[in-house]
């Protein structure tokens, strides 16, 4: 178990609203996402960044992120590292401004209103007006293979800041550079030969409707010197979706992937 592998699942754990509260109370998953914040691999200083992003999603975590020894610090340093690419600036920003922002007033509020206040949003509402969350439907996400597929033609897109999936609704949420055409991403994923995407809104009456995006004549701009994402031996993929169900990881302190992470992280002060 690498750097690398270990953050990129706690990520897509993070990513389940119903995990965020365990991992953040866990004694040291929160400390080791500190340390990572300093690691020499920028694709593991952006997942853990990711992996921040979701969990200061939960208002209840704000607080103990916050306190956390050398949390905002290393937020601080990278937001004034040279060298980065500025997705990684941006979101450092981005993690920095949702944990030092100020809690709206909120007086004599009903229960409906206080559910609508606290709903969880990725990527909206944040301090960086230069990216966009788009939901898309993917015909034919039907198993890991066919995420992999989608995973590696979504990495190739130049703007695509980072993507998260909803396997059992055939959906992915993808982040993206505000002038980034929604269409780029449909022609990427028809590429594939194998899946098709709609996009996902909300009609004036708030019910979910899927709307066609045309793939020809988009021009999609490559990432052409992407490194490894993540390389196939060490994805942790093939367990993902039962790590992500086991919404009860603190039950079962003997064998659960959340503790041998937290082992990993507490352990390890060098890279």
């Amino acid at each position: 178990m690498d750097a690398l592998s270990v953050v990129t699942q706690l990520r897509d754990l993070a990513s389940e609203p119903q995990n965020r509260e365990v991992i953040v109370q866990d004694q040291g998953c929160l400390p080791g996402l500190v340390l990572f914040l300093d690691h020499k691999d920028p694709q593991v200083l952006f997942a853990t960044l990711q992996t921040l992003r979701y969990l200061a999603e939960s208002p209840r975590n704000i607080n103990t992120m916050k306190n956390e020894l050398g949390m905002m610090v290393s937020l601080e340093t990278l937001m004034e590292r040279t060298g980065l690419t500025t997705e990684i600036t941006d979101l450092a920003k981005e993690v920095h401004g949702v944990l030092t922002a100020r809690p709206h007033r909120q007086a004599f509020q009903t229960p409906n209103q206080q559910t609508k206040t606290n709903k969880p949003q990725f990527f909206i509402n944040s301090s960086n007006k230069k990216a966009k969350s788009v939901t898309l439907h993917i015909q034919g996400l039907d198993g890991v293979d066919q995420r992999g597929m989608c995973e590696e033609a979504l990495l190739k897109v130049k703007g695509v800041i980072s993507f998260t999936f909803q396997m059992a609704l055939k959906r992915c949420t993808v982040r993206i550079r505000a002038d980034l055409p929604t269409e780029s991403l449909a022609t990427a994923i028809a590429s594939t030969e194998v899946l098709s995407a709609q996009q996902v809104v909300k009609n004036e009456s708030g019910k979910e409707v899927l709307i066609p995006l045309s793939t020809s004549g988009t021009k999609v701009e490559e990432n052409h010197h992407l490194p490894d994402y993540l390389p196939e031996e060490e994805s942790p993929e093939k367990d993902l979706d039962r790590a992500i169900s086991r919404t009860g990881a603190k039950q079962d302190p003997g064998g659960s992937w959340l503790n041998t992470a937290a082992s990993f992280l507490t352990k390890t002060f060098y890279w």
